[in-house]
Order: C-alpha cells, then structure tokens, then sequence
C-alpha cells in the first residue's frame, strides 16, 4: 500500500476543469483546451506524497523548469504557452502556474544517464547490463559512463514505481521511429544540460524526461532538469564509490528511515510528518540548485 497520506480536494477554478491529482501537481483544462499545471509544495518519497509540504518547493520547480526550456530552446520545442496566472486563478498559484499546450503525450519516461547510480547500478551489480545495455566492468557507484546512455522506464500511478525497461520494449509499444526520436532527443537534450551543469560546479548524474507530440512535432513537455526528475551532485565533492551528496530530498529520505522516525518503509503504515528541521534543511537544497544553476537569488 501507497501513494498519498492525505490526498489533497483540489481547489476549483472558474473556467478551468480540473483534470488530475498527481504526486506534485494538479492539471486542469482551460476553455481554450489548453493544459493548466500547477507544482504545489506536495513531496514525496518511497512512493507515498508525504502530509508535510515544503516552502517554495512548488514555486522552485517551476521556475527552474522555465529556465531549462530557455535553455534547451533551439534543441527541443516545449509545451509552455505563458506562465501568466490565469484569469480567477488563487494569488498563491503566481509562479507556480503554467498554461501548455494539450499534446499526445509518449506514455514512456524518457531516463537518460551519464554516471551510474540508482537502480541502474542495482542492475550493473548483478548483470553488468542496465536497461539490457551492456557496460564495462570496473564500475561502481558513482561512476561516470563512457557516454551516456538512454535507460527508459514505463510510467506508474500514484504510489507505484517506474519499471526499467529496454529500448526494444519501447520501440514494440511505440513503433521504432518514436523510440529513435525519444533516444535522440534525450541524449541530446541531457547533453546540453549536462555541460550547463557541469560549468556551474554541478555533476548531472541522471534525469527523466517526458515527451509528447504536437502534429507530427516531438515536444518537451512536464517539468525539466529539477531536483525531483534529475540527481544533481556538488561536483567538488563527487567521489566515486559511494553515495554522492546530493540536491534533492535526500534529508526526507535519509529521516524517514532512520530511528527517530519511528517508520518501516516496508510495512503498509504510511510515513509521519517531517520535522521542521528536515523542511527547512530540504528547502535549502531545492533553492541552492537553482541559485547555483541559474545564477540568480531566488526570492
């Protein structure tokens, strides 16, 4: 058992339809057609939404998101129309909102890695494969690939994991020219971001995409390169062969099985409320990625 402690009543908004509760944010139709997605401050961790949010949190994805698709602009179209608060909209969606477009979305979750770590290593220790992608031996947790590889993985409901799965798989659900796009794209798209990152003092281990299609177009859609869809490590302190430091929710996790929670993450009880001190300590990794990554103060 899993997914959301507290499932949250979304809020209701004249003129738009309100379409979907997921892990983090709440979609809702517009009436022009148009996707309006909206980051609350909702985290989560082995698979449940946690009933303690964080500051911010929501707020920081989204601009991040949008300085990403600037980014990335001339490599993959996005899906953002205006990050203009909708007319009726709550003043507590300002910076958090964002109007895109409806697109066909590739039910795949686009993984790409470029250092090994995560499930892919869980793989490389048994097989030396990940995703069924053979790899040199000699590798270890944190490792950095000889090139990066695309590792895709089916998406899941609300309280269920992402499974790995081969390129083959993809490309028999979607047909072999989708599946060669989305390896393209993803590679090419991680690339980019990762050598951004990497000037930054920011080593870009790993990150998800998602992708749909506008007409025959190939576009970038969901959030982008934050710290929920991506590990980001300080790169002065990367050091291979064990775990990274990281900007993420690692404190929430590192908490939640410890002692002091007094929680079993393999028992059906959902999780507690985080402490303040675990809120504010994970705040402050959210905003030191962006401040670090983009260059300017968060305020």
């Amino acid at each position: 058992m899993s997914g959301f402690v507290e499932k949250p009543e979304p809020l209701q908004v004249p003129g738009l339809v309100h379409l979907h509760t997921g892990k983090v944010r709440e979609l809702y139709r517009n009436e022009a057609g148009d996707l309006v997605m909206v980051a609350s401050d909702r985290i989560s961790a082995y698979d449940w939404v946690l009933p303690t949010e964080i500051p911010d949190k929501g707020r920081v994805l989204t601009q991040l998101s949008l300085w990403w698709f600037e980014q990335l602009a001339d490599l993959a179209p996005n899906h953002v129309l205006s990050s203009e608060l909708p007319p009726g909209a709550p003043a507590d969606w300002e910076g958090r909102a964002l109007v895109c477009k409806s697109l066909r979305m590739v039910p795949v979750e686009c993984v790409a890695r470029g250092y090994l770590t995560g499930s892919g290593l869980a793989e490389y220790d048994e097989s030396r494969t990940v995703c069924g992608l053979a790899l040199p031996e000699g590798l270890v947790d944190g490792s950095e690939l000889p090139a990066p590889i695309f590792t895709p993985a089916t998406k899941a409901e609300v309280g269920e994991h992402d499974e790995n799965v081969s390129y083959e798989e993809v490309a028999r659900q979607v047909g072999p020219d989708t599946a060669a796009r989305l390896r393209q794209a993803t590679l090419a798209v991680y690339s980019r971001a990762r050598d951004i990152a990497r000037e930054r003092g920011i080593v870009l281990a790993d990150t998800k995409f998602e992708f749909g299609f506008d007409g025959d177009d190939l576009v970038l859609a969901d959030e982008v390169l934050t710290p929920d869809s991506s590990r980001f490590w300080p790169a002065d302190r990367w050091q291979p062969g064990r775990a990274q430091p990281s900007y993420d929710k690692q404190f929430v996790r590192d908490w939640l099985t410890s002692a002091e929670s007094g929680w079993d993450r393999r028992s059906e009880q959902p999780p507690p409320p985080l402490p303040q001190q675990v809120v504010d300590a994970t705040r402050a990794k959210y905003v030191e990625a962006y401040e670090l990554l983009t260059g300017q103060a968060w305020s």
